[in-house]
């Protein structure tokens, strides 16, 4: 991408007062340009296909279509645009169907202004943006699973994690200890080089790790 360019947004949230703010705190960055506005998801999706944004910004719960809806009506349309879901809260079995669907971002409400500008770069600039912190790739595009070195039991808790399982779930559906689960979480965490479980999350779902 043409880096004198500015990045191109289309802010959409059903509140009025919350786009006003949003747009006045991007325009105040110089990289930034706001082409459009949208108060429900489907006129997201309408604007994201005429308009072509470099970015999306994508309130979770949107009116008339869900976030998630126009989430998979773009990746099913192949509509060329990153998004960045803004919701309340973080969940990782929301954070793994989102990243599914084509979301490359999820960031917080509540976060400070300058969190949400960096992550709109760091989008922009194709990392991954979870929360607080931009979530790189830790393996190589078409890496098998195989090639991280898990087992088939390994492979059957991270399918329970992304569905947002505890570890007391995941010891009853596979018939074993809660202690078991916690060395066998240890074990992926050093495999795939994360330390919580939203970060295995967002991996699993990155790199398709588990039995969907």
């Amino acid at each position: 991408m043409d880096n004198n360019q500015p990045i191109r947004l289309i802010i959409a949230d059903d509140h009025a007062i919350f786009r006003d703010g949003l747009r006045r705190l991007l325009a105040t960055q110089p990289d930034f340009q706001v082409i459009g506005e949208a108060s429900d998801g489907k006129e997201a999706i309408s604007l994201a296909q005429s308009l072509k944004p470099d970015v999306l910004l994508l309130d979770l719960a949107m009116p008339r279509v869900p976030g998630m809806e126009v989430l998979r009506e773009l990746s099913r349309q192949e509509t060329p645009v990153r998004t960045i879901l803004l919701t309340a809260a973080i969940q990782p079995f929301a954070v793994t169907s989102a990243l599914q669907l084509g979301a490359r971002g999820i960031v917080l409400k509540a976060s400070p202004p300058e969190m949400l500008l960096k992550s709109i770069r760091s989008v922009h600039d194709g990392q991954f943006w979870v929360g607080s912190e931009p979530m790189v790739s830790w393996a190589k595009p078409g890496q098998s699973t195989s090639g991280f070195g898990l087992t088939s039991r390994e492979i059957e808790i991270i399918s329970a994690i992304k569905k947002g399982s505890s570890n007391r779930e995941i010891a009853g559906q596979l018939a074993i200890s809660e202690e078991t689960v916690k060395r066998h979480l240890s074990n992926i965490y050093g495999k795939l080089g994360v330390s919580s479980r939203l970060e295995l999350a967002v991996l699993a779902s990155e790199q398709h790790l588990g039995i969907d």
